[in-house]
């Protein structure tokens, strides 16, 4: 006789003498221990490379800083302003105050060797390793659309002619966007173990670019702005009269007024400049 509703789940057999009981076997025993090393076939993987994906985006961190250094420093020195700073100079300060160790003191004109030197300890392979392992090499400063190692390849046209069509007399340049662009090639991870494919062989490479306009339509001081507009007649007509000016500073010369009189300022844009006094300038 079996009672009804008593249905009991053991490892093994179990007779109790005087009670006839339904016995059933668990087909679930080490079911979480098999998910649990499933999931941990994908995890463990995961885990050993979140320190090397950190140290990728370090220097990803880095190479967006270094790219917006080179087209800041054009917005300095520039062709309009005196002249470029040299490329090779650039590409060597990026060198030394981005891609070396934090606490590394920046020396003028620090040589190669101070790379090597001065390296950074967190940007290294599990196996000690440098992830840069040439900076001279490794390290590219490059500038415009096509990866040109010069200044003046670093602009993309714009269409500023048709808008304002006399650009050109006012001296104002329309090159259009300087590019500035830092790539940086990192070293393959250690050959061999699983768990750090495919970044054993994928050849890596960071670049960022930064892109500004180093050509504003403004004038450094009054005197730029007269010599803009006071150089063609086109844009100054009143140009024409300055040869008219002493006979019109003699003709008004002999009138006998109270006070005097002063003769016009004909085709001269210097009568009118606004010059604030030595005094306020304290």
């Amino acid at each position: 006789m079996k009672l009804p509703g008593f249905v009991f789940l053991l490892p093994s057999p179990v007779q109790i003498e005087g009670l006839p009981i339904q016995i059933v076997a668990s087909e679930q025993g080490g079911q979480a221990l098999t998910e649990f090393i499933v999931v941990a076939l994908v995890l463990i993987p995961l885990f050993l490379l979140l320190p090397m994906i950190g140290k990728y985006q370090d220097i990803a961190h880095s190479v967006q800083l270094a790219s917006r250094y080179a087209a800041f420093d054009a917005m300095i020195r520039n062709d309009a302003n005196g002249t470029w700073k040299p490329e090779a100079q650039l590409a060597e300060e990026l060198r030394r105050r981005f891609f070396s160790d934090p606490d590394a003191p920046i020396r003028t004109d620090d040589g190669d060797g101070g790379h090597e030197t001065n390296r950074n300890p967190f940007w290294r392979d599990p196996k000690g390793d440098a992830l840069i392992a040439d900076f001279q090499r490794d390290v590219k400063l490059s500038f415009g659309p096509n990866d040109s190692p010069s200044h003046d390849d670093a602009f993309t046209a714009a269409a500023d002619d048709w808008p304002f069509p006399t650009h050109r007399l006012l001296a104002l340049r329309a090159r259009g966007i300087y590019t500035a662009k830092v790539s940086v090639a990192l070293a393959n991870l250690p050959s061999g173990v699983k768990s750090y494919e495919p970044f054993d062989r994928i050849d890596l490479a960071l670049v960022r670019s930064t892109s500004v306009v180093i050509d504003p339509w403004a004038a450094d001081g009054p005197v730029q702005v007269e010599l803009r507009f006071g150089g063609s007649p086109l844009l100054f007509p009143a140009l024409a009269l300055r040869g008219a000016n002493s006979l019109v500073a003699t003709a008004v010369g002999v009138i006998d007024l109270p006070g005097g009189l002063n003769a016009p300022k004909l085709g001269t844009l210097e009568f009118w400049r606004d010059v604030v006094p030595a005094d306020r300038l304290k």
